[in-house]
């Protein structure tokens, strides 16, 4: 049997992941004919047949399954092993993928890497912004950010940012023609600017709290987003109530283009963490990522 290249398993595995040939090809940053030829050499080289191919999606035969539960996991070892070798270098390399949401980006992770990168352009940093909760091994992350409260039990987490909170706000100009909500139940007679769940696909139900009571309320209103930034404009504008992270809400509020509403009933909750498998820990770019995120109160 002819020579094994690694890439060629490597990329295997990555369309295996994505189950599409454009967007592995994407991914890798190599044109689809290419990887197309990677796949067709690896299979003619091996006797066998790795991938089912339909006009829509590609799935692994049997062979593939074994091949990304025996071999594949190896190279990754391999990779960690040089990458970790890189730490001898003078200046920090490497590369990571990173799934977080767009909240998360910009209040925390952003601010604290930029400068980190600036310093560095040896590191490389792919970051995939959604609110879902994507399973970082099985979607090809090399770490996830979450509230430390959705995090699993398998993962290592460090706390990168402050506790925050989820506050109801509305413009002047939307409450003048209506009584502000002294319940959170009353928002339910509110023109209320929804979100909607990526993962679930559901609308968010907006949760409360205040001595031990929990509410939730499912409210209704003219526009729906899955995107916070998306919600301020319409907010701003006077076209209901949203509930929005007090980080992105607080600054308007201040200014008073803003009125917070139901203050009692929003507690403050943990805040994100940076979270990772344990075999990633004693990387140099995790190293280096820990060190510029790390809440430090």
């Amino acid at each position: 049997m002819a020579r094994t290249d690694f890439n060629d398993l490597m990329w295997f595995s990555i369309i295996a992941e994505e189950r599409n040939f454009t967007r592995a090809a994407a991914r890798i940053g190599v044109a689809q004919s290419t990887l197309s030829h990677a796949i067709r050499r690896l299979e003619t080289n091996m006797g066998l047949q790795l991938l089912n191919r339909t006009t829509r999606s590609v799935s692994p035969t049997l062979a593939g399954e074994r091949l990304l539960t025996s071999a594949v996991p190896r190279l990754t070892e391999i990779e960690d092993e040089i990458a970790a070798l890189m730490e001898l270098r003078n200046k920090p390399s490497g590369a990571a993928r990173l799934t977080l949401s767009d909240h998360a980006f910009h209040t925390v992770v952003w601010p604290k890497l930029k400068p980190v990168l600036q310093a560095n352009p040896d590191v490389k940093i792919e970051f995939s912004l959604d609110s879902g909760f994507r399973n970082i091994v099985e979607d090809g992350f090399d770490a996830g950010v979450r509230l430390g409260e959705s995090i699993e039990q398998d993962m290592i987490a460090a706390r990168i940012g402050p506790d925050w909170r989820m506050i109801a706000v509305a413009a002047p100009a939307y409450l003048a023609s209506r009584k502000p909500p002294e319940h959170p139940n009353d928002l339910v007679e509110h023109d209320c600017i929804n979100m909607r769940h990526e993962t679930r696909g559901g609308l968010y139900a907006w949760e409360f709290e205040k001595d031990g009571q929990e509410v939730n309320v499912h409210v209704e209103g003219q526009l729906t987003f899955n995107n916070s930034y998306a919600m301020m404009d319409a907010v701003l504008s006077g076209l209901g109530v949203a509930f929005l992270p007090n980080t992105i809400a607080d600054p308007h509020v201040t200014s008073g283009e803003l009125v917070l509403l139901l203050d009692d009933w929003s507690p403050f909750f943990e805040g994100y963490f940076l979270y990772y498998p344990t075999r990633r820990q004693h990387l140099p770019i995790f190293k280096l990522l820990l060190d510029a995120l790390r809440h430090r109160a």
